[in-house]
């Protein structure tokens, strides 16, 4: 799989950078023409994208620091822990109203599932000096853990609702004590994961399927 920078996106679309950003913040409408393009771009039909909303990609960088501000502990949080603990609010918040949180669109993937966008919003937070990552080696290889650096305790989430944020600490606190394989192997025998196909996006509707206790 191959991130992709705002930059590429936005030329893909045929649109200034600072055009894409807008439609990733709400500020700006996208049209057909280019919601057909952005679709092709993601991997998913047009439908997919309407039925699960325009990408709020700020909105999910505040789930991102939601999430961090609410770890016990240290605060620390491994990264692929972190990926999960954001992909079941989204779905979690489509069992339960129909639509996703962020509006994301999760592929699967082998460590999946995730969006493409995950890995530059973790970037791009890191270069801000928003979070600290801590790179360590770990049974033969390498965990990143992620926290919020002093910076980042003082940013605002303006997008996340009190019902939002009751959710994440829900899930939160379910997955708190667990290993990083455990909520890996959850997330992969869920529905949604297992009846996509390697590399697709994972369809939202799919989890109103699944059995109340297995949402989260």
């Amino acid at each position: 799989m191959r991130e992709l920078t705002q930059a590429e996106v936005a030329e893909s679309m045929n649109i200034a950078r600072a055009s894409y950003i807008a439609i990733e913040q709400g500020k700006r409408d996208i049209s057909f023409q280019e919601a057909e393009k952005l679709s092709q771009v993601l991997g998913i039909t047009v439908e997919e994208l309407a039925n699960n909303a325009t990408p709020d990609y700020q909105k999910y960088k505040e789930m991102l620091l939601s999430f961090l501000s609410i770890v016990g502990g240290d605060g620390k949080i491994p990264k692929t822990k972190l990926a999960k603990l954001l992909y079941l609010a989204d779905f979690a918040w489509f069992y339960e109203n129909l639509e996703s949180m962020s509006g994301m669109a999760y592929r699967k993937i082998t460590y999946g599932p995730v969006p493409d966008q995950f890995f530059r919003a973790v970037d791009e937070l890191e270069e801000e000096g928003i979070i600290d990552l801590d790179r360590k080696k770990y049974e033969g290889g390498e965990m990143t853990l992620v926290s919020l650096s002093r910076a980042g305790k003082r940013i605002k989430r303006e997008k996340i609702s009190k019902n939002e944020m009751s959710l994440m600490k829900d899930i939160e606190k379910k997955w708190r004590k667990k290993r990083t394989k455990d909520i890996v192997a959850f997330t992969h025998g869920q529905l949604p994961y297992s009846l996509a196909f390697q590399n697709d996006i994972i369809s939202y509707a799919v989890i109103t399927q699944e059995d109340q206790e297995h949402v989260y």
